[in-house]
């Protein structure tokens, strides 16, 4: 059971880091800095934005970012990108 949860737990890990990475290839720096990935839920992520600009570029460039993601990932771990503000 145990190995199941660490399991898990990586693969939250793994999509987190490529998430950070990708939002700063595809957001402008300034609006990186206002966004933080918080967890991966029912293939959706969820991503923290300081203000309401970051969350308007998030949801102008959500399907980019799930898909670049994907890529990353080098499977479809996530369908799509929720932002909280």
């Amino acid at each position: 059971m145990s190995d199941n949860i660490n399991k898990n737990k990586q693969l939250d890990e793994k999509v987190l880091q490529a998430t950070e990475k990708i939002l700063q290839e595809v957001l402008p720096a300034e609006i990186v800095i206002l966004t933080r990935p918080l967890f991966l839920k029912n293939r959706t992520l969820t991503i923290s934005c300081s203000n309401s600009l970051a969350a308007q570029e998030i949801g102008q460039r959500q399907q980019e970012i799930v898909d670049k993601i994907n890529e990353k990932l080098g499977k479809n771990e996530i369908d799509r990108v929720r932002y909280l503000t």
